[in-house]
């Protein structure tokens, strides 16, 4: 069965983006592939985290998975820093990858301009860790969004430059993996486009019902419909487009038609798109909540998928080494 391997940052929490846009299509991978989802918790070293927080946010991280469907009977789930066999390809790769190649990397330099001070050697090299995750596992498909198609190809070219220096045929080059329909780009509420983290526009899985209500109250808007059946701007689309994702298709018609016959009034609209998201997120949060109380059972859960996991990238390991010639234990 073929490997597919998807990994999130543990810098925050799943947010409706992260769900609708990846975390279902998981869910119905982990019966379809040989899964592999990581919580990338050496990725976040590039932000310098407070050491108190690096474990309690993978098991966060952890928590929502579960919550969210995915089942560690079914797919490999696990923290990256429980597989050290990562940092020893991270090694090899680093020694077959150029300068001037990661400096190109548009990632890189969107992220050095982000933070200016702390522009260090793993935030250059964020690439080939990455290789490294992939790789290791012998992965052939990757979930990815279009911020990463960069990274990816480094990580072709990884397997390729590897394969060709040392002749042999060890690493698939893994493909991006698209869900076509399957996944949704989730609108932000500050009327700008996705919804991301670092954009401060979401509404997290683990919100309570009165975070959201307040939140969506808040979304921006504009003066209203000016003419019938006009074109609706962006900034209201994204509304609409939200509540496409949680309402059902006759509250959706309705306010539809109240913006065609200009009569709709934003408040009625956002207060429904609240209630219909309280009334979506609810289960999840109750099941973040459950998960998160049990720290023994998610501590469990995450070195299961380490063994799983070390298991995959040790194969690997022990190839790599006897093909570059160090002594294999």
């Amino acid at each position: 069965m073929d490997i597919v391997l998807s990994g999130i940052r543990p810098t925050g929490n799943l947010h409706l983006g992260n769900y609708y846009g990846a975390v279902r299509s998981f869910v119905k991978m982990q019966n379809e592939y040989n899964s592999f989802f990581f919580i990338a918790d050496w990725h976040s070293l590039t932000t310098h985290p407070r050491p108190q927080d690096i474990q309690q946010s993978a098991r966060t991280i952890l928590a929502e998975y579960l919550a969210c469907g995915l089942d560690p009977e079914k797919a490999t789930i696990y923290v990256q820093s429980d597989v050290p066999e990562t940092i020893e390809l991270y090694l090899y790769l680093n020694m077959n990858t150029y300068i001037g190649e990661l400096g190109r990397v548009t990632t890189f330099k969107e992220k050095a301009r982000q933070q200016p001070d702390n522009v260090n050697a793993g935030l250059f090299t964020y690439p080939t860790l990455m290789a490294a995750d992939i790789l290791q596992h012998r992965a052939k498909f990757v979930p990815v969004g279009k911020d990463q198609e960069q990274n990816m190809e480094m990580a072709r070219k990884c397997a390729r430059r590897f394969n060709n220096i040392y002749q042999t045929e060890l690493f698939p080059e893994p493909q991006n993996f698209y869900f076509g329909n399957e996944a949704l780009k989730v609108p932000g509420l500050d009327g700008s486009g996705k919804m991301g983290k670092s954009e401060g526009n979401c509404i997290y899985l683990c919100d309570d019902e009165k975070v959201v209500r307040k939140k969506v109250m808040r979304a921006v808007t504009d003066n209203g419909p000016q003419e019938m059946n006009s074109p609706k701007p962006d900034v209201i689309q994204n509304l609409f487009t939200l509540l496409h994702i949680v309402s059902d298709e006759e509250t959706y018609k309705y306010f539809d038609e109240k913006w065609n016959d200009c009569t709709l009034r934003y408040g009625d609209l956002k207060k429904q798109l609240a209630e219909d998201m309280v009334r979506t997120l609810n289960p999840i949060r109750e099941r973040i909540e459950e998960y998160k109380s049990n720290t023994e059972l998610l501590d469990k859960i995450a070195r299961m998928g380490a063994d799983k996991a070390r298991e995959s990238a040790a194969a690997t390991l022990r190839e790599v080494r006897k093909i570059i010639g160090f002594r294999v234990y």
